[in-house]
Parts: structure tokens; C-alpha cells; sequence
């Protein structure tokens, strides 16, 4: 159950609601947005007993494990502000696109200019990578952070970046627009913890082997920390199949977008990670309801630090926006 309070709320009525014999658990949960009463347990009762007590603006029960995530309390979809009149769910879809490394000043000018040309108003790129060898580049940190950053401010470029570990958070926080959690890290729930923390938003990549309840799950660590600026992410799962990197769950998208109100993109760069399938797999997760897509872009892919082989060039990038753009008046139609 969720009890959603008002937001003149006095801690005599919270203590008061408290102290009725409910045989529940609460927890006590203060967001950006509002104050929340999550109450654990199974006896049954009338919600209007709770309703009418002072203090509370409203009372929901949820049976699912994910509580504050689920739409059976939110029925309206949650859309989420990055700043600048940019934002992402409810009717609101943005491209995020850029390489998957951040390389070279020369590198973040060239992708800067595509995205402009192209309206692209999210850059995406990695300043610490988690690699499976740990002899991959991994990455410029904080110097290729600074610097990104300056110059995505000047063009009015939003920046959606990885973060790997609780002790990077402060340090970037000033030079990010977007926290992105990735596959590795979905299930981290100390750095979890510590974004729920703090008021930017947060894109949560689904675990390599994680079900949709499992990433629900990890996204009520953030909002049940006081960050209620959660993007969910297909990122496509390992399965026994070899024909391409990841097994890219078309399925997951809408029944995401059915079981929770956040926002939900799509990544067909890894999803499929086999560059002439990404613009297919983009098409087919925006007409599975995706709010987003986020894609690895690089002038020339080949010569990529890393993940050249799922990256698009500029040509097919400005090819796949065009019929995305398409797609998306497919949708709304």
C-alpha cells in the first residue's frame, strides 16, 4: 500500500497515521515530488479508513514487489525534465545518440556538429567504461568529462553519461546531464542508493540477465532513495544465441510500458550490436512504445575505441533519424 501524503503535511499527522493499528510496516519516503508512506504488509483493510485521516492526499494499494515504479498508483505517465524544455516520456520522445568513448575534443566537436544538423538535443558517450578486458580503452574520465561538457554547454547539447561507482558521483555531478546506470551495474544497489540521492535524472539499463521485474525492482532503490527521475532502458539480454551480441527484448518495451509509468527507451546499438540491423531494431522499438533511443553514433565507426561494430556513421544516422521521425508519426497517428 501507498499512502501519498499532502504536501502541508505535519509530522504530528504523519506520527498520528503511524500509530493506527494497521499491521503494517512504513516506510517513510520524501522525493522531489512528494512525501510517500510505503506500508509492507498482508492484513486486509479499507482504504477509506486511511484516506480520510488528515494529512493524506491520497491511498493506493500496490501488490506488486516495485511499488512506487508501478502504475497500479500512477495511472498517468510520468515525463521526465532534463532542462531547457527537453524532456523525455508522456508524449515527450527524444534521439540520444553519440559515440559509445569519449575520444578527442576534434571527436566531441565533429559528433556535436551531426546532432545539430540532425536536432538532436542528447549527446551520449562513456568517460569511464566498463570493458571486459581490462586492456580496452577505458575511457578519458574527468579531463574528457570537463571538456565535453564546455563545449556540449556552448551548442545546447544535453550529456547522458555512465557512472560506475558511488565515488564518481560527486565529482561528476556538475558536468552531467543525465546519470546512466549500465547493464553491469543494474544491480548495484549501493550506487543505486546514492543516485536516488541526488536530483538529476537517472537511465537504467536493464541487467544482461535481468528480468523486467528485476530492473522495476532496481528502480525503486532510486525512487524509494527521493529521485523520482527514473528513464528505463532495453538494452537487449544474453541469451544462447550467437548470430549477433545481444538478444534485443522488442517485448519488454511495452509490457514496461504497461507495468510502470516511467519512461522506457530502447538501445539497438547494443541490442543487437550488429550495425546493419540497428536501424531496424530503432523502428521496431518505437512502434513497441519506446519514449526514446538512445544509439551509438562516430564519423567513422571503424577507427571507434570501442564498439565500432554497432555504431552508425553520420549518413546512416541522419538516414535512420529521418525514418524514426516517420515512425514516430506512425504512432501517434
Amino acid at each position: 500500500m501507498i499512502i501519498q501524503l499532502k504536501n502541508s503535511v505535519s509530522d504530528y499527522e504523519v506520527t498520528a497515521i503511524k500509530s493506527k493499528d494497521l499491521g503494517y510496516t512504513f516506510n517513510d519516503i520524501q522525493t522531489q515530488v512528494a512525501r510517500y508512506l510505503i506500508c509492507i504488509g498482508k492484513k486486509e483493510i479499507d482504504l477509506r479508513e486511511i484516506g480520510f485521516l488528515d494529512g493524506v492526499q491520497d491511498v493506493h494499494k500496490v501488490s506488486d514487489a516495485y511499488k512506487l515504479t508501478s502504475t497500479k498508483w500512477k495511472v498517468g505517465k510520468t515525463s521526465i525534465d532534463i532542462g531547457d524544455g527537453i524532456k523525455i516520456g508522456n508524449g515527450d520522445f527524444q534521439i540520444m545518440a553519440g559515440p559509445c568513448s569519449i575520444e578527442s575534443e576534434d571527436q566531441i566537436r565533429s559528433t556535436i556538429a551531426h546532432l545539430k544538423q540532425a536536432g538532436i538535443k542528447i549527446m551520449r558517450g562513456g568517460v569511464y567504461k566498463p570493458r571486459s578486458s581490462p586492456y580496452s580503452f577505458r575511457g578519458l574520465g574527468m579531463d574528457g568529462l570537463r571538456l565535453w561538457y564546455k563545449l556540449a554547454k556552448e551548442n545546447g547539447i544535453k550529456i547522458v553519461t555512465e557512472v560506475m561507482q558511488v565515488s564518481q558521483i560527486a565529482e561528476m555531478h556538475d558536468y552531467v546531464d543525465i546519470f546512466q546506470v549500465g547493464a553491469r551495474n543494474s544491480q548495484n544497489f549501493n550506487l543505486l542508493d546514492e543516485l536516488g540521492k541526488v536530483d538529476k535524472p537517472v537511465l537504467l539499463k536493464r541487467g544482461m540477465s535481468g528480468t523486467i521485474e528485476e530492473l522495476l525492482q532496481s528502480a525503486e532503490y532510486v525512487f524509494s532513495n527521493g529521485n523520482e527521475k527514473i528513464i528505463l532502458c532495453e538494452r537487449g539480454i544474453r541469451t544462447y544465441e550467437k548470430a549477433y551480441r545481444n538478444t534485443m527484448d522488442i517485448n519488454a518495451i511495452t509490457i514496461l510500458k504497461d507495468k510502470s509509468h516511467l519512461p522506457v527507451v530502447a538501445d539497438p546499438s547494443h541490442g543487437i550490436g550488429v550495425r546493419k540491423y540497428v536501424d531496424k531494431i530503432a523502428l521496431a522499438s518505437i512502434m513497441a512504445g519506446a519514449d526514446g533511443v538512445i544509439m551509438e553514433v562516430h564519423e567513422c565507426p571503424q577507427k571507434a575505441f570501442s564498439d565500432g561494430q554497432q555504431t552508425l556513421d553520420y549518413k546512416q544516422s541522419i538516414k535512420l533519424i529521418d525514418k524514426m521521425n516517420q515512425a514516430r508519426l506512425l504512432v501517434e497517428a
